[in-house]
């Protein structure tokens, strides 16, 4: 008896479950493995490194925004303006970083607890105890500087792996994180 197309095409592709808790789940397709072109050690590597990366970056983004909440001084307008602008951008950056991660294949990191064990910022109160504009610049151009450093690492091992794509986001990053080092340096000289 011959077989129909809808039978012929079933019987070329090998049956596949999914897993609920553990349990094969009869029936139902599971997702393939990711393929593009990385080996899993490789992708685990740059997507540990980019989990520092967005740590690194939303550290900052958070020093930058309560420096624009609070900053004080003769030079109040100016950087409320600059810091807007930089978080802004900054802000927008973070998703692309996730997702990022996501498309390797792994979670990004979600939490204030888990930013907080990442990054290589440290956190600034803003409730209690703001520093004046000077100290303010002084540590959001080191902390631009931080994630340059994080950047680099990560984009070293996204080349030596092929990955295309994180080193293209990563070289974007190094560009903006680069200039706003420079742009808050000058302020201070």
């Amino acid at each position: 008896m011959a077989k129909t197309k809808s039978e012929k095409s079933k019987a070329s592709r090998p049956s596949q479950t999914r897993t609920s808790g553990g349990k094969a789940t009869p029936g139902v397709v599971a997702a393939p493995m990711i393929d593009i072109g990385l080996k899993d050690a490789e992708r685990r590597k740059i997507a540990e490194g980019l989990a520092q990366f967005l740590s690194d970056s939303f550290t900052l983004y958070l020093k930058t925004h309560n420096f624009h909440w609070n900053v004080t001084g003769p030079m109040f307008n100016s950087l409320h303006v600059m810091f807007e602008g930089q978080y802004t951008e900054q802000w927008q950056a973070l998703d692309e970083i996730a997702e990022r991660i996501r498309a390797l294949g792994y979670n990004a990191p979600g939490s204030y607890a888990e930013f907080t064990r990442l990054s290589t910022i440290a956190e600034e109160p803003g409730l209690t105890d703001a520093p004046d504009w000077r100290e303010m610049v002084r540590q959001l151009t080191v902390g631009n500087e931080a994630v340059c450093r994080t950047a680099r690492g990560v984009l070293a091992t996204a080349d030596k792996a092929g990955d295309d794509p994180s080193v293209d986001l990563l070289t974007q990053r190094l560009q903006v994180h680069e200039k706003n080092a420079w742009m808050l340096r000058s302020l201070l000289q």
